[in-house]
């Protein structure tokens, strides 16, 4: 059935001059395992596309409706809590992906003649995709999303001659509001995206017309040459098969909570930005008064440039990273600051016990409805009703104890636990109180 449909499609369409440019493109040195990580970047953006969609039926850009809307997608929208954690840890896996793209494409030496434009491109792209980051980190309108997009605003608020005209124009106006939220949206789901698939058809149509690079030496490459289809597309399948159930895994053992609505007063805030921005976040711990532009903004600018035009500041010949010895301690150096910056920021953040201000409000709630009159957590309260001390570790559904909290008959039935006036946020907070009492925080 599929074949005669595909034959009744190509007798009307041609679509065999489209399958032989897409599936039979020779590549040097045959397929291999280490260049699947520009079509697991391209899925994870697919992926990315399709989950903001349906995200985006539900989110309100306003900041009187933003952080509402996406509680509403994460308690009551049929998998919105799952949609909305694909599209959370998707973002660290392009992110990834990306990165070992390029890191292979520099390891290989692909950037050299006559690829220095698909190079350059795939800076760009790796550029936007950074962007898209930082733009989608502010729509949650949360504590952390509000504190940590009102410091990257300041940071170019730094840039000399154009620095304040760049914030105003970011804000939409003198202070980060409605109007910052709701272009940060318009920037996130509509240029960005057209940006984004502009310099991808730029990237693959610069692929076509030079190539694979194959191998770093000739011999290896003209050893045997084989098309894309079918082991490329085998092993980019498994690839990007194992990804996507690492994802979805991720969205659904490891929920992204929110943080307390966004409160433009609360300036005692530390914001932490998401990991891939954390190596930044490290350096500027270290840099104070009058150096601090050279870290907002010199430094960034020299490495994106540097990045940009790397192709022509290496003028070794050789593709083979042996023979390519500055080039090679100049990527090795490049990673060692930046991981070593990223495992500080880790150490540190890991350091300090952070509480969730919502278990604070859950346990405030706990004590001002009289709930120890009934239950008891290590050996304080009454003991007519069941012990709370470890039901984190006992009972982990956290939808189980809120529709518990809304109506205790539904789930225990026989419970003489009464109804309590909750709203929405109290249910949430409560869970989170009873769920923190586990054995081992």
């Amino acid at each position: 059935m599929a074949s005669r449909f595909y034959q009744w499609l190509d007798s009307r369409l041609n679509l065999k001059p489209v399958e032989r440019t897409l599936l039979d493109e020779p590549i040097p040195g045959g397929a291999s395992w280490i260049y699947v990580f520009g079509s697991v970047t391209l899925f994870l953006f697919v992926m990315q596309a399709i989950t903001g969609m349906f995200l985006a039926v539900y989110y309100a850009p306003t900041p009187d409706h933003a952080y509402d809307s996406i509680r509403f997608i994460e308690t009551e929208v049929l998998f919105g809590a799952f949609v909305r954690g694909l599209h959370h840890w998707g973002a660290s896996a392009m992110v990834v992906a990306i990165g070992l793209h390029m890191l292979q494409t520099f390891l290989y030496g692909a950037y050299k003649p006559p690829r220095e434009a698909m190079w350059m491109v795939g800076v760009v792209l790796f550029l936007v995709v950074m962007t898209f980051a930082f733009t989608g980190y502010l729509l949650p309108w949360d504590q952390t999303a509000y504190w940590a997009t009102q410091v990257g605003v300041n940071m170019v608020g730094t840039v000399p001659v154009i620095g304040d005209f760049m914030m105003r124009v970011m804000r939409g106006g003198e202070v980060l509001g409605a109007l910052t939220l709701s272009r940060f949206f318009a920037i996130h789901v509509l240029f960005l995206p057209s940006v984004i698939v502009t310099f991808i058809v730029l990237h693959l149509f610069i692929l076509r017309r030079v190539g694979p690079a194959g191998p770093w030496t000739d011999e290896r490459s003209a050893l045997t040459k084989e098309t894309f289809y079918p082991r490329q597309v085998y092993m980019d399948a498994v690839v990007i098969g194992a990804v996507f159930a690492l994802v979805a895994t991720a969205a659904w053992m490891l929920p992204f909570p929110l943080t307390d609505k966004a409160d433009p007063s609360d300036t005692s805030f530390v914001p932490v930005p998401e990991w891939y921005f954390l190596f930044y976040y490290e350096l500027l711990k270290y840099v104070h008064g009058p150096l601090e532009p050279l870290a907002t903004w010199v430094l960034p600018m020299v490495v994106i440039l540097i990045m940009l035009f790397w192709p022509f500041i290496d003028r070794n010949p050789a593709r083979n990273p042996i023979k390519r010895p500055v080039a090679l301690g100049a990527g090795v150096l490049f990673l060692a600051v930046v991981l070593s910056l990223l495992g500080l920021s880790i150490k540190n953040l890991y350091a300090v016990p952070r509480a969730d201000p919502a278990v604070a409000r859950g346990q405030a709630l706990y004590a001002g409805f009289g709930c120890a009159g009934c239950h008891r957590i290590h050996g304080a309260g009454g003991a007519v009703a069941p012990d709370l001390s470890f039901v984190g570790d006992t009972r982990p559904e956290r939808e189980w104890h809120l529709k518990h909290f809304k109506d205790p008959q539904s789930v225990s039935p026989g419970s003489f636990m009464p109804k309590f006036p909750l709203t929405d946020q109290q249910l949430q907070d409560l869970t989170s109180y009873v769920l923190s009492l586990k054995r081992t925080p």
